[in-house]
């Protein structure tokens, strides 16, 4: 029926072609979010379980031309995440656990690579450069994510701190390995030669630390264009233009956003201290993300899941994915405890970083989890359990404005560029009104 309308919208208005199918991910990821909600799952879950339901395998909702004109939204998003995340590697922070999120990002980053690459070359035997691609991919973890689930539980501590630092970090693993574990995958399936080899694996790895370094030079350009005189939309306005113009510059350099915005992150906030930026912009960019994972979800193809091919032989694409996911689990979670003993991490770090965040206790809805009570007096005698629940109410209490100053920082910061829009707004109509009447 949907398909019905899309063709006979093309013929009047290809407008209509892109404008349903973005309202129909926005609402309808909307709407999953109530159910897996009660399901306490994240929203990013729900995002993507919309875009396999509405996509061309299942109810067929989007039509296929919306998805492939539709590639720019993860580089876009992509930038807003990586971005976001350079806010949390402040010079001062770096300096006191920059190097043990390094030493935990490497091993965590490097056992899930080999734990995967022992799966699929010596325990499926799977094509060598099939093997080498897929311990390379399982090194990187998805930013994205990461931080949507950590704004909507509201998690924060060290954990947090040292979670997204290790993330983003092994980012960078990721897309360095990566970069060579496909050149190596397409040299040895093509029978280059050893000089290829060197110029398909070096090149890759420099156009990455380009888009480093000039990622951290458009950080100076945004200070330079972003001055205290600004108006908070105008703020808004440039700073989003920066970030699609390297979005831009990086398409035409076939390279990924993510390092270089990542770095333009980091240096803006340390050259600033503008942390109202990143809080503006944290609230403006939820749409954005919502059509990034409903669209990779209705990009997702699950009739090749049932398939095999020359790359795994007799295994079925399912179970390489099925095994992959768990192997890769173990080996992430195996290098962050190794990293974090090896570092001195808390217990709560080492043991539940591989996993993140619920068990870590970095949020709860449970009283005891919200609160430390001791269930004795200093004399040493047993407390009611009206007495302890009366404390741990009052604990509750004294925390609570400042939990909801942290939560709230991203919308006031959005209501108060709003409200002084509007009031500027205010002043200069009433200006040019009574300036008319001058006139008049």
């Amino acid at each position: 029926m949907l398909n019905q309308i899309y063709y006979h919208a093309a013929n009047t208005s290809a407008v209509t072609t892109v404008i349903i199918p973005i309202a129909l991910m926005l609402f309808l990821g909307f709407c999953m979010t109530r159910i897996t909600k009660q399901l306490r799952l994240p929203n990013v879950t729900a995002y993507i379980l919309t875009g396999i339901l509405i996509g061309p395998y299942c109810l067929n909702l989007i039509p296929q031309n919306f998805i492939q004109g539709s590639d720019f939204l993860a580089d876009i998003a992509l930038a807003f995440i990586a971005f976001s995340v350079g806010e949390f590697f402040k010079l001062s922070t770096l300096k006191k656990n920059g190097l043990k999120s390094a030493v935990i990002t490497l091993f965590e980053a490097l056992m899930a690579s080999l734990t995967v690459f022992i799966m699929t070359y010596f325990i499926l035997h799977l094509n060598m450069a099939f093997s080498i691609v897929l311990a390379a991919l399982a090194s990187a973890t998805a930013p994205a994510s990461t931080i949507m689930t950590i704004r909507q539980t509201g998690a924060h501590g060290d954990f947090v701190g040292t979670l997204l630092q290790v993330v983003a970090m092994d980012d960078v693993v990721g897309l360095v390995a990566y970069s060579v574990a496909i050149s190596i995958a397409v040299s040895s399936l093509s029978g280059a030669s050893s000089g290829n080899i060197f110029e398909t694996m070096l090149l890759p790895i420099l156009t990455n630390l380009f888009a480093l370094v000039l990622g951290g030079s458009f950080a100076f350009l945004m200070k330079m264009l972003i001055s205290t005189k600004r108006s908070t939309d105008n703020r808004l306005i440039i700073s989003v233009s920066i970030l699609f113009l390297f979005c831009g510059i990086c398409a035409v350099l076939d390279v990924s956003p993510l390092l270089g915005c990542m770095a333009m992150g980091m240096v803006y906030i340390n050259i600033t201290k503008d942390d109202k930026l990143f809080k503006q912009l944290n609230y403006f960019n939820p749409p954005i993300l919502l059509l990034f994972f409903v669209r990779s979800g209705v990009s997702f193809n699950l009739g090749i899941l049932t398939g095999s091919g020359s790359l795994v032989g007799n295994v079925s694409v399912l179970t390489v994915g099925i095994l992959y996911f768990i192997t890769r689990i173990i080996g992430k979670y195996t290098g962050a405890f190794l990293g974090c003993l090896i570092t001195g991490k808390s217990a709560e770090v080492r043991n539940y970083l591989g996993l993140a965040l619920y068990l870590s206790h970095s949020y709860s809805d449970v009283l005891e989890n919200l609160t430390e009570v001791s269930e004795t007096t200093d004399s040493g005698t047993p407390k009611t359990q009206v007495e302890i629940l009366i404390e741990r109410l009052q604990q509750i209490q004294e925390e609570l404005p400042s939990r909801l100053m942290m939560e709230n920082d991203a919308e006031q910061a959005f209501t108060q560029a709003a409200e002084e829009q509007y009031e500027n707004y205010g002043t200069y109509s009433t200006y040019s009104k009574g300036h008319f009447l001058n006139l008049k």
